[in-house]
């Protein structure tokens, strides 16, 4: 047995012409070439921010060579794509060329179709694919800067075919109609109910569902409205002043001279902490900074971003005519997402009464954004029928189209409306029934 062995492997070493001694080694120098290029495609664009700055940071002729081969991401991309594509064939017409010299395999295609493809599609994907992309992948920086400049020379090398490549895939692109897949944010927040789960806490559910519709609240729907803002006017004397301060609790009180859609700034109270032992003379007034306007349309996420930029927490907002609306805080825009944020000094900014799950009591002036969040329903319900209204008075009286009287009724498909405090000029307190028909005294709306 061990003879037989000795003779097939003595045979087919003889069966080794220079050719493809010279072939198999061709072969090697090209699986090296494609574990270059394949390490290559991983190693400069799996490049972190910071791994770029680490690059930048480095002073040498090796540094500006990966810098300027990343200006053009796209010329890069095609010089490896070409490079690889033309090796892997060379290696596929070589090993070709080898298999049918040492074997016969004219008549057992079989064979042929297991080395041809199988075989050498194994070596070209372990050592041609595989090992240098796990390597590149742990070594991004270090491969990218000992393979810069042969990359550089290779992208001059297959320019032609880099090139033509670009401009295919460019008029292509141009060519292929691409359709837009807008979703909306109910949509979104559906999504959202299907995949999570009943194990998924209902806080997180929560702050899901309030970063997909953070970017579609507008100013105005969550605005602390005008006749519920502490505001003081310029000219009140230093004692007052602080007993209105600890009266209310708050750490910045907008100040307005002679009536509130004249506002002169914002005073915070850490501001007067030095002079709270200064004789009452005090001009406080010194001490106020400029306020912050914004209208009632702003968007939140963009009003949050100009707090992040202008590093403040407060901003009055104005309606179309420059009145004051009311005023906005951050923690107003970060209870939009996280829910309702309280301290020591808090008290319920929502006055409500929950007599059951489906009978509620609440203030006329209670928002319908805190409607929602209360009673669950989901948000955008009354959109269609709200008109300009940010409240649920506001609802009413679009709905009905008047002050209701006490003890009148509106519905609104499952929902029923029961006026229990009102006045000729507004709407104070309203009981509000889910899931309820009633016929009596009632203005229904469909």
């Amino acid at each position: 047995m061990q003879y037989t062995q000795l003779f097939v492997i003595i045979t087919i070493f003889k069966s080794f012409q220079p050719e493809m001694i010279f072939g198999i080694l061709v072969i090697i120098f090209l699986l090296f070439c494609t574990a270059i290029f394949s390490g290559t495609e991983i190693a400069f664009f799996s490049l972190s921010p910071a791994q770029l700055d680490e690059i930048k940071t480095i002073k040498s002729k090796k540094s500006k060579e990966v810098l300027k081969l990343l200006d053009n991401p796209k010329k890069l991309l095609a010089t490896i794509l070409v490079a690889n594509t033309f090796i892997n064939v060379g290696i596929i017409i070589i090993s070709t060329y080898i298999t049918y010299g040492l074997f016969n395999l004219n008549d057992n295609a079989l064979w042929g179709f297991l080395i041809q493809v199988v075989l050498v599609t194994f070596i070209i994907l372990l050592f041609g694919e595989i090992i240098p992309k796990i390597y590149s992948t742990h070594h991004s920086v270090k491969f990218a800067l000992y393979v810069a400049k042969p990359i550089i020379f290779f992208s001059h090398f297959f320019y032609p075919f880099s090139w033509f490549l670009m401009g295919s895939t460019y008029i292509i692109d141009k060519r292929v109609t691409r359709k837009s897949h807008k979703i909306s944010i109910n949509e979104l927040s559906k999504a959202l109910d299907l995949t999570t789960n009943k194990d998924t806490p209902e806080q997180e559910r929560k702050i899901l569902k309030g970063i997909v519709k953070f970017g579609n609240i507008e100013v105005k729907e969550i605005m602390k409205s005008r006749v519920d803002v502490t505001a003081v006017e310029i000219k009140t004397d230093f004692k007052q002043l602080i007993n209105i301060i600890l009266e209310s609790g708050y750490s910045r009180i907008p100040v307005y001279k002679e009536n509130f859609d004249s506002i002169a700034g914002v005073l915070h109270i850490k501001d007067l902490l030095p002079y709270l032992d200064i004789p009452q003379g005090f001009k406080w007034q010194t001490l106020i900074r400029n306020a912050y306007f914004v209208p009632e349309s702003k968007k939140i996420n963009n009003l949050l971003e100009e707090f992040r930029e202008k590093k403040i927490h407060m901003a009055i907002v104005v309606d179309e005519y420059g009145g004051t609306s009311g005023l906005l805080t951050l923690e107003d825009i970060m209870e939009e997402i996280v829910g309702e944020i309280n301290d020591e000094f808090d008290i319920e900014d929502v006055v409500f009464s929950k007599l059951d799950e489906n009978n509620f009591v609440f203030e006329g002036k209670t928002l319908l954004n805190d409607f929602y969040k209360i009673t669950g329903v989901e948000a955008g319900f009354f959109d269609e029928v709200k008109g300009d209204s940010d409240t649920i008075a506001g609802l009413l009286l679009e709905l009905g189209g008047k002050i209701p009287e006490k003890n009148e009724k509106i519905v609104f498909k499952n929902f029923i409306f029961t006026v229990e405090a009102a006045d000729k000029r507004s709407i104070k307190r309203i009981k509000v029934t889910k899931n309820g028909i009633s016929k009596n005294n009632t203005n229904e709306i469909e």
